[in-house]
């Protein structure tokens, strides 16, 4: 017999462990293979929570990023009502590919930060999304990270070849107001 963790005895079976079978292999000759079982899932779980809270949320620049693309334009304008404008900011790509069906509504210079451009697609999201990462990236623009939900996803970018000495990041979302519609926003920057 021995003291378990909590002060209790317990008695131990042939081969060390306490419900008389034989331990696994892994638990011989793991650290944790000698801690009771609620103990073993407690540290367990409480490893897992720490690594989903370090690496499952957006950074406070991205967060920041993602709140000024939403802050520059009125997002609730339909492809019906757009009404294009020209995209000339030698913060923004020329080389910078928007879907068919797109209408660029909104740009804003905001200095040394880059410029913001807004648009909206008659495209469904699905679609949009397909281009954002086949299309954009081949035309130069490569993802360096970004994440994807159901109704929007966003991943910042930096240019390659043509588009060398730029960076930013795109935002795209199922517009709220007009059905099968998607708005896009990009930021861009000279790096």
């Amino acid at each position: 017999m021995r003291h378990g963790l909590l002060g209790r005895r317990e008695r131990l079976h042939p081969g060390g462990s306490r419900s008389g079978r034989r331990p696994l292999r892994s638990e011989r000759g793991s650290r944790l293979g000698g801690l009771a079982p609620t103990t073993r899932a407690a540290l367990v779980g409480a490893t897992v929570l720490a690594a989903v809270s370090l690496c499952g949320c957006e950074s406070a620049a991205q967060r920041a990023a993602d709140h000024d693309l939403q802050q520059a334009a009125d997002t609730s304008v339909c492809q019906s009502a757009a009404k294009p404008v020209d995209v000339s900011s030698s913060a923004f790509p020329s080389a910078f590919p928007m879907p068919p069906r797109t209408t660029v509504y909104h740009v804003e210079d905001r200095g040394a930060d880059g410029t913001i451009v807004t648009a909206i697609s008659s495209l469904p999201f699905d679609r949009i999304l397909s281009f954002m990462n086949h299309d954009v990236v081949s035309a130069g623009f490569r993802h360096v990270s970004g994440e994807t939900e159901e109704h929007d996803a966003e991943a910042n970018w930096v240019g390659n070849g043509a588009a060398r000495g730029y960076h930013g990041r795109w935002a795209i979302r199922v517009s709220g107001s007009c059905s099968g519609q998607t708005v896009i926003q990009v930021l861009s920057a000279r790096s």
